[in-house]
């Protein structure tokens, strides 16, 4: 890469506008200086927060284990230092292509060469009566994690509808809470989107054991109140669960408006290229709002995680910088429920055989996904070593046999020599 290049490039002006401040965001901006880029950089965000982690908003944080300064990314003076701009409350009402501007709510305008839409997304509402009862909440940003927390305090019986991560790992912090939880998810098993049935039967049990009410194949049809607090929820099945407090996790909505708006490609996110252009060559797009053809995945996916902010970002910024890189890292996930670390290493999509490494009942163990004679994904419980090694099997397209994988006395690593 040529600093010359990056420099003649940020010197035109306007420089790189970033719609967002979230993990993409920040790491776009992060990423391009690093990558030599002497032009401004300026992150429009909508929310009163500088750019921070949202991962420990359902766990560490409501635990008390992190207080919200611990979140964000960087110390206040760092983006200052790298002249980076950052205007918090500020939302994007429209971007001009033609123009090369876009324009806020409260009427300022702004101009770019390069625009990056790193707009995330949004948690899907409950279309139902009774969705905006008090005591009723969805947990995405610091402030709705900061209004859970404080309701947690006063909550006895806990309702959580659906048993995806976010879910999930709300249910375990309350239980540690000591608060009576019942989850209910209508799909037939926890974590249905993400993970095989082998480890939705794990952590089903898991929960279980923990004390946690499991209503699976169950939909929620309304929300009952007294005045505007919440009392309880009636099911499809019929039966009603008493409870003063919800929390719903039933998966995010990309936030595409803007782009379709100007007539960006959007397909279950706004499409982008393997170096985050979208279809105008001076738009990109990264992290939760983006969707693209991975050559892991080899189709159009959209991937809800922070290494995809991380990986994308990095690859928009380099591109910007002009020293294309494609994005083609190994997919990675993460959760942390009661004492468990689940790290999953890949896609389970077509996979057709597994085996398991270690000791299930002893809560430390590997699952390995075969498809064919192909290794496409590793599910490690508290087994961070394996984690590892999976990546870096993955991305090397070394596969162990399904006996190598399920033989402990057989050194993975021996594979990569």
């Amino acid at each position: 890469m040529s600093n010359t290049h990056a420099d003649d490039k940020g010197n035109r002006g306007a420089g790189v506008l970033i719609i967002g401040a979230g993990q993409a965001a920040a790491q776009c901006a992060d990423s391009l200086r690093q990558g030599g880029w002497g032009g401004a950089i300026t992150l429009l965000g909508e929310e009163p927060f500088p750019p921070y982690q949202r991962p420990p908003l359902s766990k560490a944080h409501l635990l008390g284990e992190m207080q919200a300064e611990r979140l964000e990314f960087r110390a206040p003076a760092y983006f200052a230092e790298h002249g980076i701009a950052i205007l918090t409350d500020t939302r994007v009402s429209a971007v001009d292509r033609s123009a090369k501007t876009v324009v806020t709510d409260n009427g300022r305008t702004f101009t770019y060469d390069d625009l990056v839409i790193a707009t995330g997304a949004r948690a899907r509402a409950l279309n139902v009566p009774g969705a905006d009862l008090d005591g009723v909440f969805s947990l995405r940003t610091l402030a709705d994690a900061e209004y859970i927390k404080t309701a947690l305090d006063a909550a006895s019986r806990v309702a959580v509808i659906g048993a995806g991560f976010i879910g999930l790992e709300f249910a375990a912090v309350a239980r540690k809470r000591g608060k009576d939880v019942v989850v209910i998810e209508a799909l037939d098993r926890v974590m249905a989107r993400a993970v095989m049935p082998v480890l939705s039967d794990y952590f089903e049990r898991v929960h279980a054991r923990h004390g946690v009410t499991l209503k699976l194949g169950t939909g929620v049809s309304a929300l009952h109140g007294e005045g505007r607090r919440l009392t309880a929820l009636a099911c499809d099945t019929g039966e009603t669960i008493e409870a003063d407090m919800a929390v719903i996790g039933i998966g995010i909505v990309p936030n595409v408006e803007l782009a379709e708006a100007a007539g960006l490609q959007c397909d279950n996110g706004i499409v982008v290229d393997a170096h985050g252009r979208t279809s105008d060559p001076h738009i990109y797009a990264a992290g939760d709002c983006a969707s693209t053809v991975h050559p892991f995945a080899g189709t159009l996916i959209r991937l809800e995680s922070v290494q995809n902010a991380i990986d994308q970002a990095r690859a928009v910024a380099a591109s910007i910088c002009g020293d294309d890189r494609p994005y083609d890292a190994i997919p990675w996930f993460w959760s942390d429920q009661y004492d468990l670390k689940l790290q999953i290493a890949g896609l389970t999509a077509g996979c057709d055989a597994q085996v398991i490494r270690g000791a299930m009942a002893e809560d430390r163990f590997s699952i390995f996904h075969f498809r064919g004679d192909a290794l496409r994904a590793v599910d490690s419980i508290n087994r961070p070593a394996d984690h590892m090694l999976a990546r870096r099997l993955l991305a090397a397209g070394i596969s162990p046999t399904p006996e190598q994988a399920a033989d402990e006395g057989f050194a993975l690593k021996s594979l990569l020599a």
